[in-house]
């Protein structure tokens, strides 16, 4: 890392853990990311230079998935009988949202077809950017249109469910454990499945391998019973700092106005999304037996971390939420460049 380098990440961490900390002071829900992202999306916008380096929030997205693995328990997986209907389902919603919203960009907004479609799936960030440049897309608006999708997500739902039905005001009992708190083996344990998990996850090609690596080692020792610890609650809110900073900073050094267009192209779909999410959890959850709020974490079009933890931090059925999430990115990654291959549609870039 570059001195330049290290100064914008000192910038961009200093001003996250300011905005988490004040979030945190005024009691609000998933306070140190939801601080952390939106003051430094507002220094980022506001010309502030600010970096944070993927090899970092790997590590901390790790720790958060050996937090989520935690909450794997027997009487979570008891449940997974009444989970195939809503799997199916959620397949059904990335087919007709992805439909309507590539419309949406394509017709409404006039985007580049290639951008419209990678723009248009509710999922998969970095692998939507990548695939979608190399077959002809602006990878920076595909890029812009899913962070402003992540950030508008995560800074509605935990509001609603906290103002309009009340869940969440404990927290959901996570990160009470102090580090002081955590004993030599239980350390171990965790520790071992943040640094196992990630390398298991990639070879065994899992979605959002960092993540999802971490969360099934912890899921593992969970289950087995080798330990009931979870990741201190220190460690937990510096991952959160730091998740929440990366996606602040994803808006440097964007032209404002043009910003200004994306994210309110993005609010437009976001809408879309969150519509047929809730649409899709009423006519799912009384067919399930799943609870409401929980179908509705499930489905909606937030990033993996950000949702799981959401899910995590209200205490709405954090396995059931993540395991969803998990499944989305996989039928995402897999089917998206696939069906588009199919169409044919490969013109030069160009901008939306």
């Amino acid at each position: 890392m570059s001195r330049a380098d290290f100064v914008r990440l000192t910038k961009a961490l200093a001003i996250g853990a300011v905005g988490g900390a004040l979030f945190f002071v005024l009691n609000m829900p998933l306070a140190w990311m939801m601080g952390a992202m939106v003051l430094t999306t507002m220094a980022a916008l506001a010309g502030v230079s600010l970096h944070v380096p993927g090899r970092l929030r790997s590590v901390m997205v790790a720790i958060l998935g050996v937090l989520l693995g935690s909450t794997f328990t027997p009487e979570a997986l008891a449940k997974v009988g009444e989970w195939p209907l809503t799997l199916v389902g959620l397949m059904l919603y990335l087919v007709l949202v992805t439909g309507l919203l590539y419309v949406y960009f394509r017709r409404v907004l006039g985007f580049h077809p290639a951008t419209a479609y990678f723009s248009a799936t509710p999922g998969g960030l970095n692998e939507m950017v990548i695939v979608g440049r190399a077959m002809g897309g602006d990878d920076r608006a595909i890029a812009l249109v899913h962070g402003a999708r992540v950030l508008l997500v995560v800074l509605t739902l935990p509001f609603w469910f906290r103002y309009a039905y009340g869940v969440g005001s404990t927290g959901g009992g996570v990160g009470s454990a102090s580090l002081a708190d955590i004993g030599w083996l239980d350390g171990g344990v965790l520790v071992a499945c943040a640094i196992v998990g990630p390398l298991l996850g990639k070879l065994l090609r899992l979605p959002a391998y960092r993540l999802v690596g971490p969360m099934v080692a912890s899921a593992a020792v969970h289950i087995t019973g080798l330990t009931a610890s979870a990741p201190p609650m220190e460690l937990v809110a510096i991952a959160q700092v730091v998740v929440g900073s990366s996606v602040g900073a994803r808006f440097v050094d964007a032209p404002l106005k043009w910003v200004a267009k994306i994210i309110a192209a993005s609010l437009g779909s976001t809408s879309l999304m969150l519509g047929a999410t809730v649409g899709f959890a009423l006519a799912l959850a009384p067919l399930s037996g799943i609870a409401f709020p929980a179908v509705v974490l499930a489905f909606s079009p937030g990033g993996l971390a950000e949702m799981s933890l959401i899910a995590l931090f209200l205490g709405i059925e954090t396995a059931f939420v993540a395991t969803h999430h998990v499944a989305r990115i996989a039928m995402i990654v897999i089917a998206a460049p696939l069906v588009f291959r199919v169409l044919g549609r490969r013109p030069p870039p160009t901008s939306p």
